[in-house]
C-alpha cells in the first residue's frame, strides 16, 4: 500500500502531523494527497497516558476553533500549589512567588490526554486521514540507497513457538515518500533509526523518567476543580532519588494522581511503583484520596533530557517527532504542546518538499523551522533543568532553576550537561539502602497485579514475547549478584520476577502484564532487554487517562 506520508504512532505528535498535512493539501487543492496513521493500540488513545495539564498554544494554532468543535478541554487551571514533603508526616507549602516560573499554569487546562487524543483522531478522520488502529509498526523498510521507504506492520496470529496459527495474517508493507516516526518515548523504531543514522553523535545521552498515574474519584467535599498540586521530597529522598508528584483536580470529582521518578536514580532497591504507593500515605495526599475510589492505573516512560539530549531528527526518507525525539519541556513538566508543534513543523516541511516533487531525501527544512519557532525557544529556556536536578540534587538544582527562570527569565549564560546514561547510574546492591514499603490495604495502597488489572492490559497469550533478552543468562549471572536484579522493582507491572527453587534462581518474564512503559529497555544496567511491539491491539486500554 502506497501513501504520500506514513505516520507511525497516533498520539498528539502523530495526529497533529496528520491533521496539518491534510490541511495543507486541502488548501493547495490536492484532495488526493494520502496520509496514513498506524497505531499499535486497539483504538486511538488506548495507550495514551499523561497527567495532564496542557498548554493549548499548539492546539490554538492547529485548530483555532477547537472550543466550537468540542475539544475535551473543560477545566481551566485555577490555582497552583507546590509542596515540599519533609518526611512521612511533615510538609512545607512553597509560597506562590517562589514556585519556578515554568510551573505556573495560568491559561492551561486539566485534561484526560487520552480523550484529547481520541478527539484529535476524529478531527483527522474528518480530514480523510487513513487511520489504522491495532496495527503496530514492526520494522523499517529501506530503499537501495539506504533511505527510509516505509514500514512493515506486524504479523497477526503467530504462536509463541513462531509458527502460524489458523488465524495468521501477514503484516503489510506500507510505502511512502516520507515517513514520520511519532511512537512516543523510547520508540523501538526511533531507537533503531537514531543508531543507524548516528543521530545522537552530537548530543548528550538521552534521559528519561517513569510516570505512574492513578485516576481517582474522590468525595465531593474534597474536590477542588481546577486546582493543580505539585510536590517534591519524601519518599524519593529516602533513596537519594529525584522526581516529583502531582494531584490534578479534573471534572466530575475525578483527581489525577501520579509520580514521576527520574530513571537516573542510583539505588537498585528503589521501586517507583512502591514509592508511589507509600506517597499516598502522606497527609497531603491521603486527605484528598482517602474514602475515594481508584478508577484506573497506568505507567509510561517520558523523554526528559531536553534540548541538550535532543538528537538530530531528520534522516533520508523520514523524521522523528514528539517524544520519539524528546521535545518535552522538563521545567514545565509538559510535552503535549511541544509534541504537537513538532508534528506540525514536520508536516509543513514535508509538504513543502512534496510540493517540490521530492521524496526519500532528508527534509532539513524541518530542523530550520524548529530553530525559528517558539518550540526551540521553549526547549532552550528549559535546557538546564534536568542536568541541574540530576547533578546538583533537589535543593541546589531547585535554587538554580528558580534563579534561571524567575530572575533571569531563561537566559542563564551557561549550559549544564549530564553525560552519564540512566542505565549506568546504579550502585552495587551490597552498598545500597533497602527501603521499607507499606503492605497493600486495598483502599489506599495497592499491589502491582491489581493495578495492572484496572489498566485493562491484555495480550494474546500464545504469541512470541515482545520483551527480548540479548543474553538469557545475564539477569541471574550478572544483574542479580551485582544489582539484586532491579527489573523486578523498576517494572511497574510485575512483568519480571526472580523465582528460586531447588535448581536455583530463574528469571521469569510475565509479558502478559506489560503496560508498554519501556522502562526495562531504558534502565536495565546490562542493556540486555529490548522492547518490541507485540501483536496489534495488545497492551493497556486506558479509559480517561
Amino acid at each position: 500500500m502506497e501513501f504520500d506520508v506514513i505516520i507511525v504512532g497516533g498520539g498528539p505528535a502523530g495526529l497533529s502531523a496528520a491533521i496539518r498535512l491534510r490541511q495543507l493539501a486541502i488548501e493547495a487543492g490536492n484532495d488526493e494527497f494520502m496520509v496514513c496513521v498506524v497505531e499499535k493500540g486497539s483504538e486511538f488513545g488506548a495507550h495514551t497516558l499523561s497527567g495532564a495539564v496542557i498548554e493549548p498554544r499548539a492546539l490554538n494554532e492547529l485548530i483555532p476553533d477547537w472550543k466550537d468543535k468540542g475539544a475535551p478541554l473543560n477545566v481551566p487551571a485555577t490555582e497552583d500549589r507546590f509542596y515540599y514533603l519533609n518526611s512521612a508526616t511533615r510538609s512545607t507549602q512553597v509560597p506562590h512567588s517562589l514556585i519556578p516560573g515554568p510551573m505556573h499554569n495560568d491559561g492551561n487546562y486539566i485534561v484526560s490526554l487520552g480523550n484529547v487524543v481520541r478527539w484529535l483522531a476524529v478531527q483527522a478522520e474528518e480530514l480523510e486521514v487513513m487511520m489504522f488502529p491495532g496495527f503496530p509498526a514492526d520494522d523499517i523498510l529501506y530503499n537501495d540507497d539506504g533511505s527510509v521507504k516505509g514500514i512493515l506492520t506486524g504479523d497477526m496470529g503467530v504462536a509463541a513457538n513462531g509458527e502460524a496459527k489458523p488465524s495468521f495474517e501477514p503484516g503489510y508493507e506500507l510505502l511512502a515518500k516520507y515517513t514520520i516516526f511519532a511512537e512516543g518515548s523510547r520508540g523501538h523504531l526511533g531507537k533503531r533509526l537514531i543508531s543507524r543514522f548516528d543521530l545522537d553523535k552530537d548530543s548528550d545521552p538521552q534521559h528519561y523518567g517513569i510516570g505512574l498515574k492513578e485516576l481517582w474519584e474522590v468525595e465531593p467535599d474534597k474536590h477542588e476543580q481546577g486546582v493543580v498540586m505539585h510536590g517534591l521530597g519524601w519518599p524519593l529522598t529516602e533513596t537519594g532519588s529525584t522526581g516529583g508528584w502531582w494531584l490534578y483536580f479534573d471534572e466530575n470529582n475525578q483527581v489525577s494522581f501520579g509520580l514521576v521518578a527520574d530513571l537516573s536514580y542510583h539505588n537498585p532497591y528503589m521501586s517507583p511503583f512502591d514509592e508511589m504507593q507509600r506517597l499516598k500515605t502522606h497527609p497531603v495526599i491521603k486527605r484528598v484520596l482517602e474514602g475515594g475510589k481508584r478508577i484506573s492505573y497506568g505507567a509510561r516512560a517520558l523523554t526528559k533530557g531536553g534540548l541538550n539530549s535532543l538528537p538530530k531528527f531528520t534522516f533520508p526518507g523520514g523524521v522523528l517527532v514528539g517524544d520519539d525525539a524528546g521535545f518535552l519541556n522538563p521545567a514545565k513538566i509538559k510535552g503535549t504542546h511541544t509534541s504537537m508543534k513538532s508534528g506540525m513543523l514536520a508536516a509543513e516541511a514535508i509538504f513543502e518538499a512534496l510540493q517540490a516533487e521530492r521524496q526519500h531525501d532528508e527534509v532539513v527544512a524541518y530542523s530550520t523551522m524548529y530553530k525559528e519557532s517558539w518550540l526551540y525557544q521553549d526547549n532552550y529556556e528549559a535546557r538546564n533543568f534536568s542536568p541541574a536536578i540530576h547533578r546538583m540534587g533537589l535543593f541546589m538544582g531547585g535554587a538554580f532553576t528558580f534563579i534561571e527562570h524567575n530572575l533571569l527569565k531563561g537566559k542563564m549564560p551557561l549550559t549544564l550537561h549530564d553525560n552519564v546514561p540512566d542505565y549506568d547510574q546504579l550502585e552495587r546492591a551490597n552498598h545500597a539502602y533497602q527501603p521499607t514499603y507499606p503492605k497493600p490495604d486495598g483502599k489506599l495502597v495497592f499491589d502491582k497485579l491489581s493495578s495492572v488489572f484496572i489498566s485493562n492490559t491484555n495480550h494474546a497469550e500464545d504469541q512470541p514475547t515482545h520483551l527480548k533478552l540479548t543474553d538469557p543468562t545475564v539477569p541471574i549471572s550478572i544483574n542479580l549478584p551485582l544489582y539484586a536484579e532491579p527489573a523486578r522493582l523498576y517494572c511497574p507491572a510485575g512483568v519480571y520476577e526472580v523465582v528460586k527453587d531447588a535448581e536455583g534462581a530463574k528469571f521469569v518474564i510475565n509479558a502478559q502484564n506489560c503496560v508498554h512503559c519501556k522502562t526495562c529497555d531504558i534502565k536495565d544496567p546490562s542493556q540486555n532487554i529490548t522492547w518490541v511491539t507485540p501483536e496489534g491491539g495488545g497492551g493497556p486500554n486506558y479509559p480517561n487517562m
